[in-house]
């Protein structure tokens, strides 16, 4: 199967990868586990959304036992760019400055989150 790389996948289907991604591995049951502590969702929904994951290529699945294991198939860092570099382009006008400053007027940032984007400006500065 080929995994799609500009595929987008929908609000729901993030909210499984980011299960994914912090178990790396899972059955449906856990998946469906962990969605219905943040919001009222069915099993047979979670079953579905996976297999139409795994039909889109955003899953892996293995099935050589009776309980399917499912894997994320894409990371998070190339899904975080992928939606990073489409809110740039079409809010921000393609400028990723007014994006910062937007984040963080909106956002209080912490003491070490300063320092650690203090220390990413001073590196590009070099």
């Amino acid at each position: 199967m080929t995994i799609n790389k500009k595929l987008k996948p929908t609000e729901s289907e993030l909210e499984i990868l980011a299960i994914l991604w912090d178990k790396e591995k899972a059955t449906v049951r856990e998946v469906h586990e962990e969605l219905s502590k943040n919001k009222d969702s069915g099993y047979t929904t979670t079953l579905k959304l996976l297999q139409i994951m795994f039909e889109k290529g955003l899953v892996t699945r293995d099935d050589s036992n009776k309980t399917h294991i499912y894997e994320a198939a894409v990371t998070r860092q190339k899904t975080q760019k992928q939606f990073l570099d489409k809110m740039i382009n079409t809010l921000f006008s393609g400028s990723s400055t007014q994006l910062v400053l937007q984040a963080l007027g909106n956002q209080k940032a912490s003491k070490g989150e300063l320092q650690e984007i203090q220390k990413y400006l001073d590196n590009l500065k070099k």
